[in-house]
């Protein structure tokens, strides 16, 4: 007979600098599979500044990336207990976004950023999260097809949205971009899409591009 018990856990997060609360915008990173948080936040840490914070969560499944040694990276979820790891990820998000927000006088602007599989982990917790995602950006990866499209449609609803891909990205298929399509044709909402020459990687040109029209 299978059982759970629930405990406290200890997750890890990155971020661009020492937080002073005083940011106009945050960025959540949502890093993708077999990535960790502290290697995967480098490739924005040029576009730090003192009203722009950087925040990367770490997923708290681990292995190894091959084999039994060697390099070990984070996963948002495998199809062993989904369910259960989907919703770990929520309550991780939901405390790490409510600690850091309510050091806050004046509320930044919150934006969210998948990457591969972390698009769609951001997707999921975004469309339920009780507070306002100003933009949502899925790199690489898109939305999650499991939302609840009803509530994410309500939610969504005055967010931004950016879709970007590399055009030698080998995981990006024609069947994946029709699925995508689908998808933010059901949620009724125009998304902004963004190609660069590359593969399954965030550009910083392209990442720099994205930023500046934020400002």
């Amino acid at each position: 007979m299978k059982k759970s018990i629930n405990f406290q856990y200890q997750a890890q997060y990155s971020v661009s600098h020492e937080p002073t609360f005083q940011e106009k915008e945050i960025w959540l990173i949502l890093h993708g599979y077999g990535q960790l948080a502290e290697f995967f936040i480098r490739k924005f840490q040029g576009f730090d500044s003192y009203d722009r914070l950087f925040v990367a969560p770490e997923a708290t499944n681990y292995g190894y990336l091959r084999g039994f040694a060697g390099r070990v990276g984070a996963n948002w979820m495998t199809k062993h207990e989904r369910e259960l790891a989907i919703e770990n990820n929520h309550r991780f998000l939901d405390q790490l976004m409510e600690d850091l927000l309510s050091q806050y006088q004046d509320k930044p602007i919150i934006n969210v950023l998948g990457f591969s599989q972390g698009g769609a982990t951001a997707t999921r917790w975004a469309s339920r999260w009780s507070g306002k995602v100003d933009q949502l950006v899925l790199w690489a990866g898109g939305f999650a097809q499991d939302m609840e499209l009803e509530a994410a449609r309500e939610k969504f609803s005055k967010t931004k949205f950016t879709l970007v891909i590399g055009d030698q990205d080998e995981f990006v298929t024609p069947e994946s971009i029709e699925i995508q399509q689908e998808l933010t044709e059901k949620l009724e909402k125009d998304v902004k899409k963004l190609t660069f020459a590359g593969g399954h990687e965030i550009d910083v040109e392209m990442l720099s591009k994205i930023l500046d029209s934020n400002e």
